[in-house]
């Protein structure tokens, strides 16, 4: 094989990923209304009542603000609500409404999730190859420097 092919071949897996995410944002958007990181944020209030935002974002690996960006759009679309503590009202609740209980009882993956599982399947020195060679790929890129959230989505998380 030709050091052109390669180089083509190279290209084309890594726009096979970025359409692989696209196509699955959109197809979360289009059935359920909803981007990634809203999911991973409902899933993440769902599985810890009563948790503080800030615990939120660490557990999902979202800064704060992020997360709470992600919030005020959720209670736009009717997703979530905050409600104060009637015990204390300094706090905050995090409440899923009707809506979410009933999107996430028909349990949407993202794509996180689904690598996930693929990828626990794999021996060790299997992730460790792929771990190395994406650190490569993305030195020679010059975006190792770049600063990202650890979520398969294209585009700004808002």
């Amino acid at each position: 094989m030709e050091q052109l092919e390669i180089v083509e071949d190279v290209f084309v897996a890594l726009r096979k990923i970025d359409r692989a995410i696209d196509i699955h944002s959109k197809k979360l958007a289009k059935r359920y209304g909803l981007t990634g990181p809203q999911l991973m944020v409902l899933k993440e209030i769902k599985k810890s009542a009563d948790t503080p935002i800030s615990q939120i974002s660490r557990n999902i690996s979202l800064s704060q603000a992020t997360v709470t960006s992600i919030l005020d759009r959720l209670e736009k679309q009717g997703f979530a609500k905050r409600q104060r503590s009637s015990i204390d009202k300094r706090k905050v609740n995090l409440c899923l409404t009707e809506k979410a209980i009933q999107v996430l009882s028909s349990n949407p993956t993202i794509l996180q999730e689904e690598f996930y599982d693929e990828f626990e399947k794999l021996e060790e020195w299997e992730k460790t190859m792929i771990l190395s060679s994406l650190q490569r790929l993305s030195s020679m890129l010059n975006a190792e420097n770049i600063k990202v959230e650890p979520v398969l989505i294209t585009g700004l998380i808002e």
